[in-house]
């Protein structure tokens, strides 16, 4: 379970962000992604991500980095502001058809020149970004979620992990993530202390279809009352 085109943009710098080899070069093509995503569950994943961790409120206001077709906009709420960006003009234009003005979509990457005219958002959400973003990078992204969050909002990632107590098969599967960037959930936690103080990581499995664990992380300035923990 991954973003397959992440519209975070990396720096010039940086390696290739994610593996392009055999089955996965094949998984690469959006439509063949998407078939896969449903298959293993990802609807399932949206409803917990929603129902355990963004828990929204009225009038919500969400960033979506990498949305791909903004299938999460299926368990949110109608009210919800919803800002989707993703590099691939396929899942844009599939979410512009589906959604039509529940939300606005951009096929654009995340970066200082995009987010300096962005209206101020609730909810700054990023699934399956992290893991293809080296420290530096990843750092850069949660700056920028910080750069667009107000005083109260929170920052919402989910990433494959490596974990102690890991089953054989999951820790296989996550193995092989197109993601170069694969941490345990003290990694992912790390890095987002590095921008907000208040950082809680949760570790997921049983979400999916397959064995998979994976890391939810929920970042903000201001503490976070028991239930957004």
């Amino acid at each position: 379970m991954t973003s397959e085109n992440p519209a975070f943009e990396p720096s010039a710098t940086s390696p290739s962000p994610q593996d392009e080899s055999g089955l996965k070069r094949i998984l690469s093509a959006a439509p063949v992604y998407q078939a896969f995503q449903n298959l293993v569950g990802a609807q399932r994943l949206y409803r917990r991500l929603v129902r355990e961790h963004i828990r929204p409120t009225p009038g919500l206001r969400v960033l979506d980095v990498g949305c791909g077709p903004a299938a999460i906009l299926g368990e949110l709420p109608d009210d919800v502001t919803y800002l989707g960006f993703d590099l691939s003009e396929l899942y844009i234009g599939a979410a512009r058809k589906r959604w039509g003005t529940r939300g606005t979509f951009r096929c654009a990457p995340v970066n200082e020149v995009t987010v300096r005219d962005l209206p101020e958002v609730d909810v700054v959400l990023a699934v399956g970004v992290l893991h293809h973003l080296d420290d530096g990078d990843a750092e850069r992204l949660f700056a920028l979620a910080g750069s667009v969050l107000g005083a109260a909002g929170r920052v919402i990632t989910y990433d494959p992990c490596f974990a102690p107590d890991q089953g054989a098969l999951s820790r296989f599967l996550v193995s092989r993530d197109r993601g170069r960037h694969v941490r345990s959930p003290v990694g992912y936690e790390t890095l987002a202390r590095r921008t907000f103080p208040h950082v809680t990581a949760t570790v997921l499995e049983g979400h999916l279809r397959i064995p998979y664990t994976a890391t939810v992380l929920s970042a903000s300035r201001e503490p976070m009352s028991a239930a957004d923990q």
